[in-house]
């Protein structure tokens, strides 16, 4: 296996996006979602917080549901990032990175590029890119929160740096998993069209079925970690990030791009 080809097949994925039109079109449309989400609920809700009024309520509210520790961070526009980040860039992953191997094969330009790279090295190079492209949107996403941020309080330069790199790290950790299982769906289905619609099958069908089999069989429980996601309601009240927490989307990715691997090996290209 060679680290050049992997490197060389995951430029490609962030050419398609930063080099063209398409790529221009997904870009320009991801910044206006995100504008919106700074203007309006991260604005107002920091608002909200600051306000003296209201500010006892938030925290009676956040406490409730477990989320005391984040309405009490100075850095308030992070906090309200981090959450709406968390649970928008899962399902955005599933839109990224739906295209990493199934059009290619459809073209028979997947076959081709097997003539100059092992299948595990097409594997881990689209893969890597994808890693890469979200990445890239997640740190764009979150400077423009602290950005915001110190325009309220220049004071919280630094600490909101410290809570930006861990926030970073923690959603691009979160949708190593979900990238993961695109690749595996995208060599059991004809389109990305399609994947996405196994994906969230997968998510609905699965989350229904577990919750039926855990209500009459505890041990049932087990099969959540088998869906990417699990850990995400354990380390969204950011108090009670533990290395389980931290290793179960690592794990999951391992799995989901072994079977994967398995896969490719077998699938007529």
């Amino acid at each position: 296996m060679s680290l050049k080809r992997i490197i060389l097949l995951s430029q490609f994925e962030l050419t398609r996006l930063f080099a063209t039109k398409r790529g221009w079109l997904a870009l320009a449309a991801f910044t206006m979602v995100w504008l919106i989400i700074l203007r309006y609920p991260i604005y107002h809700a920091v608002s909200v917080l600051r306000s003296p009024e209201f500010s006892d309520i938030a925290i009676q509210v956040a406490g409730s549901i477990g989320l005391y520790q984040l309405v009490r961070w100075p850095e308030a526009e992070l906090s309200v990032y981090w959450i709406i980040a968390l649970f928008t860039f899962p399902l955005f992953t599933l839109f990224v990175s739906a295209d990493q191997t199934v059009e290619d094969a459809k073209r028979g330009t997947l076959r081709f590029l097997t003539l100059r790279a092992s299948r595990a090295e097409l594997l881990l190079g689209r893969f890597t890119g994808q890693v890469l492209v979200l990445l890239a949107l997640i740190t764009v996403s979150v400077l423009a929160a602290w950005l915001l941020m110190l325009t309220r309080d220049t004071a919280l330069l630094f600490s909101g740096l410290l809570k930006l790199v861990m926030i970073i790290a923690l959603l691009a950790l979160t949708t190593l998993p979900f990238i993961a299982l695109m690749a595996l769906l995208n060599l059991l289905a004809s389109s990305a069209r399609l994947s996405i619609i196994y994906a969230t099958l997968l998510f609905t069908v699965g989350n229904l079925l577990i919750g039926y089999l855990a209500s009459h069989v505890e041990a049932a429980q087990w099969l959540y970690y088998a869906l990417p996601g699990v850990h995400i309601s354990r380390i969204a009240p950011w108090y009670d990030i533990n290395l389980l927490s931290i290793a179960t989307p690592v794990l999951q990715s391992v799995a989901l791009l072994s079977v994967a691997y398995w896969l490719i090996k077998r699938k007529d290209l």
